[in-house]
């Protein structure tokens, strides 16, 4: 049994867990909670970076939502990583779209949440919030390259999520993006997902 460390808000944490239910193991899988951000975080001795996801194996400890995702496609699951290079070349392209914008928006809600108020700088959450507003462009313009369940649509799928649950107000991407909101209303209603909405 694998066991993964995760914090149930985390974007990151999330994709793997989609992964993982979509490649038909999530019953292999031990959820195990953390709190990265207790004064008392035990996460540390798991991952020595002090961040979810870990994945705990006989194989030893894997840390980031990619190498998970990417231990995880390799134990004889449903392949979720294509082998075939223009196949893989296409998920590997959207995934790392989407993960870039999860990135940028996580770090705009450390610098708006966890920073106090008097020292928030907005120019860096402006920096955020364009990074996000090209990927999603950038998206949008592929739509045909995340019709497939695989490592690329994931990843976009739960990116989305993340801005519903952390942006609302803040960037309203559904009207920016209309043809990704579409294609986001079918996915979101997938049991994987559905089953992994953050509170």
């Amino acid at each position: 049994m694998m066991k993964l460390r995760y914090a149930k808000a985390s974007p990151f944490v999330r994709k793997v867990i989609v992964f993982a239910d979509e490649a038909g193991i999530a019953d292999r899988i031990e959820l195990q909670p953390a709190d990265p951000w207790g004064n008392e975080a035990d996460i540390a001795k798991d991952n020595p970076l002090g961040k979810v996801p870990a994945l705990i194996t006989s194989d030893g400890t894997f840390v980031g939502s990619f190498a998970c995702c990417d231990y995880l496609d390799r134990r004889n699951g449903k392949r979720l990583i294509p082998d075939e290079p223009k196949l893989r070349w296409r998920a590997m392209q959207m995934h790392g779209l989407a993960d870039g914008a999860m990135e940028a928006t996580l770090v705009y809600v450390i610098e708006s949440l966890r920073r106090p108020a008097e020292f928030v700088y907005q120019p860096y959450l402006d920096r955020q919030t364009a990074k996000i507003e090209r990927a999603l462009d950038a998206i949008e313009a592929r739509l045909g390259d995340i019709s497939e369940i695989d490592l690329g649509s994931i990843t976009t799928g739960c990116m989305l999520g993340y801005l519903d649950f952390r942006m609302k107000g803040k960037l309203d991407w559904r009207k920016r993006a209309p043809g990704l909101a579409a294609w986001y209303a079918d996915f979101s209603k997938r049991p994987s997902m559905l089953k992994t909405q953050p509170d």
